[in-house]
C-alpha cells in the first residue's frame, strides 16, 4: 500500500499533520516509541503564550489561538504569567516585561498572586493574564481521532532504519516492515536531520537543546492551583503549578544530541537555587525529575515546507519550545502547502518558515550525528 503522505514522527507536529493531511489523502504515521508524544511533546511545560518567540513563531501562535480555544471544545485553561527579578536584574526585567507585554505590579501585588515570594529579594514584578495551560494530552487525542476518522494509520513501535526512493515513491524501512508514500513528511523532532540524511537530503543544522525539570511538593502547604507561571528575569528559571505541586526548571538550553534525554542533576540544582533565591520556602525534596529536547533551526524559527532540492520531502521541524502552541497553524500551513491551496498566513511569514531560506541565507551545517 502506498500512502499519499508518509509521516515520520508521532509528536505534536506529526500527529497534527496527520489530522490535517487525512482530509487530502491517505496518511501513514510512523512513531518509533511505544506511544505518541514520548519525547519532547510528552515533556512540555504546556503553556500557550502567544507573544513568546520571534515574529514568525508569534504569527503561528496567534493563528493557532482560535483552534486552541474552540476546536473539539477547546484545550485551554487560565494560568497567567508573573515575571520577578532582583534589584540587580532591572535591565533583564525590563526587556522581558516589554517583550512579553506584561504590566508592572508592586511586590505586594505579586505576593497576593504568589504568597511564597520573598519581599526581601523580589524588587521587580510584572504580570499578564494572556497565558493559558494547554491540555496537551487532549490535543494529541483530538488530532489522532481526526486522523483515524479519515482512515489515517498511526503506527507505533515503527522506528525507521532506512529511507529510499523508488521512482516517485518514498520507502521507509522500519523494524516492523516497509511503508511507502508519495510525500515524506519529516516531523521527527530531535532526529529531523538524521531522517534527512537517511533520505539523502542535506541536513539543515538543527540543534537539540536539553531542558531539565523537577516536580516539587506544594511549597509551605499552599495550594498553587491558581498561581500563574513564575519566571525569573532573563528566563533563567521558571516554576509552574502542576496537579497540586510545582514544576521548577532551570530553563537551560544545553546543546545535546538526539536521544531519550534525562535531567542533569547539577544544572537542575542550580536552577532550583535560583528559584529558591526569590521565595521564602526552601525545596526539601523532589517528587520527580526529567528532561526534554527542544530542537531549533539555526535561526530559532520553525521550518515548514518542501525541500528546495527534493519537493516531495517536506520539513515540519524545529518546533523548539513552541510545538504545542503553534501546532494548529503549523499543521494547517503544512496541509495548505502540500495541497496547493491558499494559506491564511501572509507571504512574508510563509517565506520566513520555508526551508528555502537556508539557501538564501545559509547557516553552517553540522555533520549528521553531531550534538
Amino acid at each position: 500500500m502506498t500512502s499519499d503522505f508518509l509521516i515520520i514522527g508521532g509528536g505534536i507536529a506529526g500527529i497534527s499533520a496527520a489530522a490535517r493531511l487525512s482530509h487530502l489523502g491517505s496518511v501513514t504515521l510512523l512513531e518509533a516509541e511505544d506511544h505518541l508524544a514520548h519525547h519532547a511533546s510528552g515533556r512540555s511545560a504546556a503553556l500557550f503564550e502567544p507573544n513568546y518567540g520571534l515574529a514568525p513563531v508569534v504569527a503561528l501562535s496567534l493563528a493557532s489561538e482560535e483552534h486552541h480555544r474552540h476546536a473539539d471544545g477547546g484545550v485551554l485553561s487560565p494560568r497567567g504569567m508573573l515575571l520577578v527579578a532582583g534589584a540587580d536584574e532591572a535591565e533583564l526585567f525590563a526587556a522581558d516585561r516589554d517583550a512579553l507585554g506584561l504590566h508592572e505590579l508592586s511586590v505586594a501585588e505579586a505576593q497576593a498572586l504568589v504568597p511564597i515570594l520573598d519581599p526581601a529579594k523580589v524588587a521587580h514584578a510584572a504580570h499578564a493574564e494572556n497565558a493559558w495551560d494547554i491540555d496537551t494530552g487532549l490535543l494529541i487525542q483530538n488530532f489522532a481521532r481526526e486522523a483515524k476518522a479519515k482512515g489515517g494509520r498511526i503506527l507505533t513501535r515503527a522506528r525507521v532504519t532506512g529511507i529510499a526512493r523508488d521512482g516517485d515513491v518514498w520507502r521507509a524501512t522500519t523494524v516492523a516492515g516497509d511503508h511507502h508514500g508519495r510525500h515524506l513528511v519529516n516531523a521527527a523532532g530531535a532526529w529531523v536531520d538524521e531522517v534527512a540524511a537517511m533520505a539523502g537530503i542535506a541536513p539543515l543544522g538543527f540543534t537539540p537543546l536539553r531542558r531539565s525539570m523537577a516536580r516539587i511538593p506544594a511549597p509551605g502547604g499552599h495550594d498553587p492551583a491558581r498561581w500563574p507561571i513564575i519566571m525569573g528575569a532573563g528566563e533563567t528559571w521558571y516554576a509552574k503549578p502542576d496537579a497540586g505541586a510545582l514544576i521548577v526548571s532551570p530553563a537551560e538550553e544545553d546543546p545535546s544530541h538526539p536521544h531519550d534525554a534525562w535531567a542533569d542533576d547539577m544544572v537542575l540544582a542550580e536552577g532550583i537555587a535560583r528559584y529558591e533565591a526569590m521565595v521564602t520556602e526552601p525545596v526539601t525534596r523532589l517528587l520527580a525529575s526529567w528532561a526534554g529536547l527542544r530542537t531549533f533551526a539555526p535561526d530559532r524559527v520553525l521550518v515548514i515546507g518542501p525541500d528546495p532540492a527534493v519537493p516531495s520531502f517536506f520539513w515540519l521541524a524545529g518546533q523548539g519550545g513552541y510545538g504545542f502552541q503553534t501546532a494548529p497553524a503549523a499543521s494547517r500551513l503544512a496541509a495548505d502547502l502540500l495541497g496547493g491551496t491558499q494559506t491564511g498566513l501572509d507571504a512574508a511569514t510563509v517565506a520566513a518558515l520555508s526551508p528555502a531560506r537556508f539557501a538564501r541565507h545559509p547557516f553552517p551545517r553540522k555533520k549528521t550525528g553531531e550534538g
